[in-house]
Formats: C-alpha cells, sequence, structure tokens
C-alpha cells in the first residue's frame, strides 16, 4: 500500500515525540490528544498555532480541524472578541486573594440561559463538576450508589467502572452501576435492584435514538426513585442550544454539568441546578485555588453573549446538518453503509464505524484517520464544528471523505488491508463494563 501521509512530513512531530516521552508519560496531557490515538508515524503529534477552524502543526501542515480541542472551540480558534475580552483582563489581574465581580455576572448569566440553573459554582474541568454534583447528590439524599449513563471523565467513582480502574479501590467501584440512556427499561432495573440505594442518576444526554422520549422516562424514574437527575452538558451545552440539551429536548435536570465551550477553549467548567441542592454547597468541600480565575470568566462572559447574539448555534446546525448530508450520500454512493454511518445532532456529528468485510473495527477506524489526515482533515471520529467553519471548510471536508471512501471501498476488494497498513491499529483507550460499549477518551 502507498504510504497515506506521502504528501506530508510528521518529522518534526515524532522528534518532539521522542523528546515529549522522556518526560511526560504518553507525550501528552490527555490521552484523546496523545500519540496512542493517532495513526502512528502518519499523524501530527503537536500544534503550532491555530486559527478559526483550522490548525498548523510544528511541520507546518495546515488542517481542518473536527476535533476542535475535544469540543472545547464552539466559536473558533482565537475568536476575537473572546481574545479582547481575555486581554481586557490581562491588564487587570489573573487571579487574586478574593472574588472578582466576574464570579457573580457569569453565575447570573448562566441562570438567566439553562433551564435548570438557580445556582452556581465555577471549577476548570468537566471531571471537576461531574464529582462535584455526585457528591452533592449524596450529600442531599444520604444515599451512595450512582448510576451513570455516559462518559463521565476521570475520577474514581466513574472510571472505576471502565477498564482503566487501576488505582480505584473496589469499595469505590461497587457503588456506580452503568446503564445506557438509550435503554429506559435497563435504568429502571437497575433502580430497582437497590431500593433506595441511589444517590443519583447522571446522563450525558446526546446519542440517543428518541432523546426527548428516552430522558423524560429517565426524568421519571429520577423522580419516583428519589435519586437526583444529573445532565453532564459538558459536551452538549451552549452546543444543542444556548441552554443545552435540556432546552432542546424540554426535560429539565435537577443538577447540570457545563464545561468545554463554555469558554471558547479557555479551562472552566461550572456546576448548577437547584437552589435547594447547590446550598449544599456551604456544607460539602468544594474549594480550589482558580475556580475563579479571571481570564476564564471573562473569556466565557464573551462566549457565551457571543453564542447568544450572533446565532452560533443555529450555523451549528444549519453547516453540521449540510456536512452530515454530504456524507450520508457518498456512504451510499460508495455502498459503505453497512462499516460507516453518521450519528447524533448534527451540531456536534460522529462518524460510527463498524467491523466488517474481513477488517477489525479499530482496522476500518484508522484507515478513515489516516486517509482524512492525508487530505488535509484532522479529526478524532467526531465532526465537531465551530462557527467559523465556513463553505469552504464543508467543501474540503466532503471531498476528503469522497476520496477516503473511494479509496476504502477498493481496498475492501483485496483481503487482508490490516497488513498491507504502515501502522498499527488504534484500540481504544479503554472499554466500559457494559456490552458492546467502548470509549476512545
Amino acid at each position: 500500500m502507498t504510504d497515506p501521509s506521502k504528501n506530508k512530513t510528521f518529522a518534526a512531530s515524532n522528534a518532539l515525540l521522542k523528546q515529549a516521552l522522556a518526560t511526560i508519560p504518553t507525550g501528552s496531557q490527555t490521552f484523546s490528544k496523545s500519540h496512542i490515538q493517532f495513526p502512528d508515524g502518519h499523524a501530527p503529534l503537536f500544534v503550532d498555532r491555530a486559527q478559526g477552524a483550522h490548525f498548523t502543526d510544528i511541520d507546518g501542515n495546515v488542517f481542518v480541524d473536527l476535533a476542535m480541542g475535544l469540543a472545547a472551540i464552539g466559536l473558533g480558534y482565537c475568536d476575537p472578541d473572546v481574545d479582547a475580552a481575555i486581554r481586557e483582563q490581562l491588564a487587570c489581574g489573573i487571579s487574586f486573594s478574593l472574588p472578582t465581580r466576574l464570579e457573580a455576572e457569569l453565575a447570573e448569566l448562566i441562570v438567566d440561559v439553562v433551564p435548570s440553573a438557580e445556582m452556581v459554582r465555577f471549577a476548570k474541568n468537566g471531571s471537576d463538576v461531574t464529582s462535584a454534583a455526585v457528591r452533592l447528590a449524596r450529600a442531599y439524599t444520604g444515599r451512595e450508589r450512582v448510576l451513570a449513563c455516559g462518559y463521565h471523565g476521570w475520577h474514581d467513582w466513574y472510571i472505576g467502572t471502565t477498564t482503566r480502574d487501576l488505582g480505584v479501590p473496589g469499595s469505590v467501584r461497587v457503588l456506580t452501576d452503568r446503564a445506557s440512556a438509550n435503554d429506559p427499561e435497563t435504568v429502571a432495573t437497575k433502580l430497582a435492584e437497590h431500593p433506595d440505594g441511589f444517590a443519583a442518576i447522571i446522563v450525558e444526554p446526546m446519542l440517543l435514538d428518541n432523546p426527548k422520549a428516552a430522558l423524560s422516562e429517565i426524568r421519571a424514574l429520577a423522580n419516583r426513585s428519589g435519586a437526583v437527575l444529573i445532565f453532564d452538558e459538558v459536551v452538549t451545552g451552549f452546543r444543542f442550544a444556548l441552554g443545552g440539551a435540556q432546552q432542546l429536548y424540554g426535560v429539565t435536570p435537577d443538577l447540570t454539568c457545563l464545561g468545554k465551550s463554555m469558554a471558547n477553549g479557555m479551562p472552566l467548567s461550572a456546576v448548577t441546578g437547584r437552589r435547594d441542592i447547590m446550598r449544599l454547597m456551604e456544607d460539602i468541600f468544594f474549594s480550589g485555588t482558580f475556580g475563579g480565575e479571571a481570564l476564564s470568566l471573562a473569556a466565557s462572559l464573551a462566549t457565551i453573549r457571543k453564542i447568544r447574539k450572533q446565532g452560533v448555534v443555529e450555523h451549528l446546525w444549519a453547516m453540521g446538518g449540510r456536512l452530515q448530508t454530504r456524507l450520508r450520500q457518498t456512504i451510499a454512493k460508495y455502498g459503505l453503509g453497512d462499516l460507516l454511518s453518521v450519528m447524533n445532532e448534527p451540531c456536534l456529528g460522529f462518524i460510527a464505524v463498524s467491523e466488517g468485510r474481513g477488517n477489525s473495527q479499530a482496522v476500518n477506524r484508522t484507515f478513515m484517520l489516516a486517509e482524512m489526515i492525508r487530505h488535509g482533515v484532522f479529526m478524532n471520529g467526531s465532526l465537531t464544528i465551530c462557527h467559523a467553519f465556513g463553505e469552504e471548510d464543508l467543501q474540503k471536508v466532503a471531498e476528503a471523505f469522497d476520496s477516503f471512501a473511494e479509496r476504502f471501498s477498493r481496498e475492501l476488494e483485496i483481503p487482508g488491508l490490516e497488513a498491507r497498513l504502515p501502522y498499527p491499529p488504534i484500540t481504544p483507550i479503554f472499554t466500559v463494563r457494559a456490552p458492546n460499549a467502548e470509549k476512545e477518551g
């Protein structure tokens, strides 16, 4: 097989990886951004700069970015309004010995736009606020068990349910059960196994076949069981709608976790929800030096105001819908529907890859990533676009996918694709302890 990166060089990335591995485990602070999640030797590994919907790697290769900082960038890289707000605050300071007015201003804005929000606390990562929400739920209910329906971060209470449970005490692992939000009957069964035992049901409200119906039923189950319903909207918040998936689907949780695109790439997250539950923040311990860091708060204010005023969510839905239509047409054109499918709402799509035609899922997926990278589109399987994603970007991605699909269909005619690949198949970072469920986290 011809080298899929023949038109690009990744020499600088590969050299820096060797340097980084000497002092940084995996060479990255995030599993999903590390070299183990991309075709070995045939992908960019380090970014030099970014603008709008594109980034340039340290070898000078330019890519349309369909990962967008793991969905942390909703407006686009170096958004002028957000960057201006950061520079203005930088002139006044970053972290202080007391809170700033920014904390109250942003909390009030979130209460205004998120249906479940009555009070707000800030943190830095999604894992921070999902764990805070679980602690609040346990304090409020006096119960210990948690039912997780999605991916919820790296802390012990959740990651202990996956194969990445090394270092998590068994006594912690047994307190969290898993179920699919696509299957409310299983949720009901799990709740029935421990009557009056579940403090919380935490749900990632996306990738659902019938979202309004499923979420409404889980809302009713939470009410009947006395469990606190938490929506993990770290990914869906400010993308599915200004007020998140709960606004789009009309189902209001008791607590909500926000993060990622709420500050267009600045490190900020929030837990918000019912006043009677959030008041327990005065009694539990949830406190951090940088929760009120001012640059991120200023960035979030600018981000949410821009999303609200400039039709950002509408753009994501419109462009995402057109992109998904083009990709589905290409899949049908080359007869690849048994291996590839486009999933989720248009504002945040995914390409699902299946095993078949003599190849594992990992082989088929790795080939797709490598081919898209070869054609100047960086992706990890998601179709995460931003407000800066325009017509030329749409055409670039559609043409790259067509080129991949055409080549893929030809390669599938010859047995032994894996043996011809110049890189090993990428394996998931961990497997969730549920049938046929994987997480490439």
